[in-house]
């Protein structure tokens, strides 16, 4: 089970598979179908120290699946993003919804997409609800990359999904997703590899000329997934809001008291 990075962009969370074939735009074959599943996360800073908890569920209805992460944080901080796509032989978004609010994320996000008629709604702190519609490419991947993420290969050189950028006037942006390295770890007495694949934000534009020279270009984001049928989620690092300190993401076990 796989973290959301962009939700957030927000991390916040990632992503998808250019397959033989594919065009720009086009969503992601599915390789790997999900299935209902309920696990458990830790959000810790890199020094270690766990800052929240988190719990993930998916529950499939047909070829239509819904898919929840929530973070609870000590502060009393809250990250929610509730996902439904369909995977009728490719990954399509119907909805989602991310909410964010609390001591840690400077500005509160309450974002919905509607990704069949293409309207959004943005409520602000003061209550204040701002509606758009946009023409959204079949791609857009608000909530998805962790699920599509499962369908890259790690000999894909560079695979590219649409993104929404939250906000009472949301922006359309690209990812660009590539493997850029491996991380050693073990399992128990089992030596494994896992895949870095790096997340790069493409504001474009004006904004993506701009964004490196005044130190506003937004920082990558690693998710490590251990190659396999289907691929095992290892680790995740980067922002949950933009601009947001690097945090990583890890799945626990249950405790006992």
């Amino acid at each position: 089970m796989l973290a959301s990075t962009f939700r957030y962009l927000g991390t916040t969370a990632l992503i998808a598979a250019y397959l033989v074939g594919r065009s720009w735009g086009e969503p992601i074959s599915v390789r790997y179908g999900q299935g209902s599943s309920h696990g458990f996360l830790a959000l810790k800073t890199l020094e270690g120290e766990t800052i929240a908890t988190g719990e993930s569920t998916q529950v499939v209805h047909g070829d239509r699946v819904t898919s929840r992460l929530i973070f609870r944080f000590r502060d009393g901080s809250i990250d929610d993003d509730t996902t439904v796509f369909t995977q009728r032989r490719v990954f399509r978004l119907i909805s989602d919804h991310h909410i964010q609010h609390g001591p840690s994320f400077p500005k509160a996000i309450d974002f919905l997409i509607d990704g069949v008629t293409g309207n959004l709604t943005f409520r602000a702190e003061d209550g204040k609800v701002t509606q758009e519609h946009m023409d959204l490419p079949p791609d857009v991947s608000n909530g998805l990359p962790p699920n599509l993420l499962l369908n890259i290969l790690p000999s894909t050189p560079e695979t590219k999904i649409s993104y929404l950028s939250p906000g009472a006037k949301a922006r359309l942006i690209h990812l660009s997703i590539k493997p850029t390295g491996s991380l050693p770890f073990t399992i128990g007495s089992l030596h494994r590899k896992a895949t870095d694949f790096t997340i790069h934000v493409e504001l474009g534009g004006v904004a993506g000329v701009v964004a490196p020279i005044i130190g506003k270009q937004p920082a990558d984001y690693h998710i490590w997934l251990q190659s396999g049928i289907p691929p095992a989620f290892v680790r995740e690092e980067g922002p949950l809001y933009e601009y947001g300190p690097i945090w990583r993401i890890e799945q626990i076990s249950p405790g006992s008291h």
